[in-house]
């Protein structure tokens, strides 16, 4: 990627934020306090949940990744591998796993200043291992650049998925949202 996302501020997430939200991942959110990431196109891409849902249900996914566009490049990651070649490497470089392990304590601080979830590891497999990349460049986009080594790894991997605009217009014609998504 040529460049990274900038880092956005969280902000109370409003009815088109709710919307688009919808639309990202056909259905309505669950626990949802911040967007805690906007892409560049202006669409929410990192939302920010409660350790609980509303029904009680633990829920320790603080940062949920939601943009289909970004979702899918992270999926070929994925696919490819580099979840398993990034594990390999936090067992042969105390540098990265140390790092690693400092953004796992971040996530669980971020949580824990909502609502502690005793006993429930942060999310992507931290801190031993990278179970999801998904989680990872959600945090590392709610967090900003140099908290989650392996999610900043990952992003870089990326292209620029905002390129071609938004992914969503909740305020669009159904219809037409519905052709230019045959054609992504």
């Amino acid at each position: 990627m040529d460049t990274a996302p900038p880092k956005t501020e969280p902000t109370e997430p409003t009815a088109a934020d709710i919307a688009a939200f919808k639309e990202q991942l056909g259905r309505p959110p669950r626990g949802l306090r911040a967007i805690a990431h906007r892409c560049p196109c202006g669409q929410p891409d990192v939302v920010e949940t409660a350790p609980r849902l509303e029904d009680g249900t633990p829920f320790p996914t603080l940062y949920y990744l939601t943009c289909p566009r970004a979702a899918s490049a992270i999926g070929t990651l994925e696919a490819n591998g580099v979840m398993k070649e990034m594990t390999e490497r936090l067992a042969t470089d105390p540098e990265l796993a140390a790092a690693y392990r400092a953004a796992h304590e971040d996530y669980i601080r971020r949580r824990d200043a909502i609502e502690v979830l005793e006993g429930f590891p942060s999310a992507g497999g931290m801190p031993d291992r990278v179970k999801c990349l998904h989680v990872l460049v959600g945090h590392s986009l709610a967090a900003g650049p140099g908290v989650n080594p392996l999610g900043d790894e990952a992003i870089a991997m990326l292209p620029e998925w905002w390129k071609k605009g938004p992914c969503v217009s909740p305020c669009a014609d159904t219809d037409q949202h519905a052709s230019e998504g045959d054609a992504k």
